[in-house]
């Protein structure tokens, strides 16, 4: 097998043979083909696609680079949740104790940030001393006792996901179904999930940006999940604004802690409890959705969900503190307010300007070795529909680096279009592929 002549290949619209696959990505893995060889034909399939036979082997190729997870000990169906990222969602944070608290076991391989769009990691990371590093026995015995492990993938899960995950986020090969549909699927299936729910943003602050496709990607990971013998509902969801109102790590994990009292934004609490309800029914822990929201909202009331954070916190090594004392959490140096540039209604937000904006204050990476900066972000005052005066706050700015504080309000700022008519309210939950 020989790397130069399969990318040329693939560059030119041919077709790969599974073995060659399969040689490529053992390749990758090992550290025998270079990242630069592996840029090149991420590049090439972003132009060219993958046949479902070539996707069908890319993923299982993945899925097989490491050790697949065995959690039949653990004897409730076994189900997770995955978005395709957005800026602004933190759901992972707050479905995860929520489907836990209602006897459904979430073992849970997330990710780091990825272009604009946040990571679960980064944000579970600004717990002080949570760790997202536990080896496969330890995730085995925590998803089996408490219900509920989030880690990152381990050397042994998955690696070639691990290495390609963040190759493409600095290669321009992020926003390409057939590299986002093996990476979220051989990852999740490698977990040791018998289910699994999948939120397929589209919008500004997605990496599908129509919804034809966000509904291919949606249609292609179900496909992949029926070829491998799981269940798998995709549902679709808006991401024309950010979710929520915070942006950046500690203050998503703020607002996330704050949806498990009953006290977040409705559309990130409707997001949250959407997806939630079906992990529930997968799970058979509810016949319907009617009553899979009764039953989360009952753990929400009674105190339960919170509680079963605080165990997941306090068994990965954080600080369960921060769920009743906010200052534990890292806090920046400065807030700033971004004024509105004019009078009138916000008639959009271009999502993924404010998600690089966050990037540019240090909430995300512009490198694959950059550091993220935990406590910095964005609270939003305004969104889209709402009016606002002249000089009013569009958002709060949380800063640690005053030096940057004009560029990124100018960089808010354009990010949002003003009308003189509040613009017709979009659905946030737009359909469902089952």
């Amino acid at each position: 097998m020989h790397p130069y002549e399969l990318i040329k290949r693939k560059r030119d619209g041919g077709l790969l043979e599974a073995d060659e696959i399969a040689q490529f990505i053992a390749g990758y893995t090992e550290g025998i083909i270079p990242d630069y060889q592996m840029a090149a034909m991420c590049m090439s399939i972003f132009f060219n696609g993958l046949t479902d036979a070539e996707l069908a082997a890319w993923a299982g190729a993945m899925l097989r680079s490491g050790e697949v997870i065995d959690l039949s000990d653990v004897p409730a169906l076994k189900v997770d949740k995955h978005s395709t990222g957005g800026v602004g969602d933190k759901v992972s944070l707050s479905l995860a104790p929520l489907a836990a608290a209602c006897g459904v076991p979430v073992p849970m391989i997330s990710g780091r940030g990825l272009g604009h769009t946040g990571g679960t990691l980064d944000k579970l990371e600004s717990i002080p001393g949570f760790r997202v590093d536990l080896g496969v026995e330890r995730y085995r015995e925590l998803v089996r006792t408490i219900g509920c492990c989030l880690i990152g993938q381990t050397s042994t899960v998955v690696p070639a996901d691990k290495k390609l995950y963040a190759l493409r986020d600095v290669t321009a090969t992020v926003d390409c179904i057939p590299l986002i549909a093996s990476s979220i699927m051989s990852k999740k299936l490698a977990e040791g999930i018998d289910a699994l729910v999948l939120d397929v943003k589209v919008g500004s602050g997605a990496f599908m940006k129509t919804l034809d496709d966000a509904r291919k990607l949606a249609t292609t990971m179900v496909g992949i999940g029926r070829e491998m013998g799981k269940k798998v509902v995709a549902i679709i969801t808006d991401m024309e604004q950010p979710l929520g109102r915070a942006i950046g790590n500690s203050l998503e994990a703020i607002e996330a802690i704050d949806m498990l009292k009953g006290q977040a934004p409705a559309d990130y609490t409707e997001c949250t409890m959407k997806l939630t309800a079906k992990m529930l029914e997968l799970g058979q822990a509810a016949k319907d959705e009617t009553e899979a929201r009764a039953r989360l909202q009952a753990v929400i009331d009674d105190g339960s969900a919170l509680k079963k954070f605080a165990q997941i916190i306090e068994a990965q090594g954080g600080n369960p503190a921060v769920l009743y004392d906010y200052s534990v959490f890292p806090t920046a140096r400065q807030v700033v307010p971004i004024p509105s540039p004019v009078s009138g209604y916000i008639t959009a937000i271009d999502t993924e300007k404010v998600g690089m904006a966050a990037v540019a204050l240090g909430a995300g990476r512009e490198r694959v070795d950059s550091i993220i900066d935990p406590a910095v972000g964005f609270v939003l005052e305004k969104k889209v529909g709402d009016k606002v005066e002249k000089g009013e706050p569009l958002a709060m700015m949380h800063i640690n680096d005053a030096a940057r504080a004009a560029t990124i309000i100018d960089r808010f700022q354009s990010a949002c279009a003003f009308g003189d008519e509040a613009p017709t309210p979009r659905p946030l939950i737009i359909e469902t592929i089952e």
